[in-house]
C-alpha cells in the first residue's frame, strides 16, 4: 500500500494525469463490501490534500459501516463518452483500489484514508482505435497495455 504522496513520488506524472481525472468533477463512485461480501456502490467525493487521499461519510451511513467492517474499497472517477467524431481526444477515466482507514473526524461524520493499493487509467491510443490500460502499484510500479 502507498500513500498519495509516495504514489506521487513514484509516478509523478502518472499519478497527476490519475488526479486530474479523478477531479475533474466532484462525484464519484466507490464500492465497498456489505456485510454478506456482495458489493455496494455508493457516491462519494475525494479530497487530496498534504499528499494524503481522504473520502468522508454523513454519520451512520452504510458505505461507513462497510469500511468499518471491511476496509477495502475502489473508487471510480466520473465517466464520460469519447467524442464520436474524434475518440483518440478521449482522456479516459482513473480507478483507485485500496484500504480505508478512518480517522478522527472534528464533528459527528466519519473521515477515511485511503491507502492505494492500485491505480488505473482506462483511455484510448493516439489513434483512437486500441484501449489502452495503464495501471500503477506499489510493488512493480507503472505498467501499460494495449488491447483490441
Amino acid at each position: 500500500m502507498a500513500s498519495w504522496r509516495e504514489f506521487e513520488a513514484a509516478e509523478p506524472e502518472f499519478a497527476s494525469r490519475v488526479r486530474a481525472l479523478m477531479t475533474a468533477r466532484k462525484h464519484l463512485t466507490m464500492a465497498t463490501l456489505r456485510r454478506d461480501g456482495s458489493p455496494r456502490i455508493s457516491g462519494t467525493e475525494i479530497q487530496i490534500v498534504d499528499g494524503v487521499l481522504r473520502i468522508g461519510s454523513m454519520t451512520a451511513a452504510v458505505k461507513a459501516l462497510d469500511l468499518r467492517r471491511d476496509p477495502r474499497v475502489a473508487i471510480h472517477g466520473p465517466t464520460s463518452d469519447p467524442p464520436a467524431k474524434k475518440p483518440a481526444g478521449w482522456k479516459g477515466e482513473a480507478k483507485i483500489a485500496g484500504i480505508a482507514t478512518e480517522i478522527d473526524s472534528v464533528d459527528e461524520s466519519h473521515r477515511f484514508v485511503i491507502d492505494i493499493h492500485e491505480a488505473v487509467i482506462t483511455r484510448l491510443n493516439e489513434a483512437g482505435n486500441r484501449l489502452v490500460v495503464e495501471s500503477w502499484n506499489p510493488a512493480r510500479g507503472h505498467r501499460s497495455m494495449e488491447r483490441d
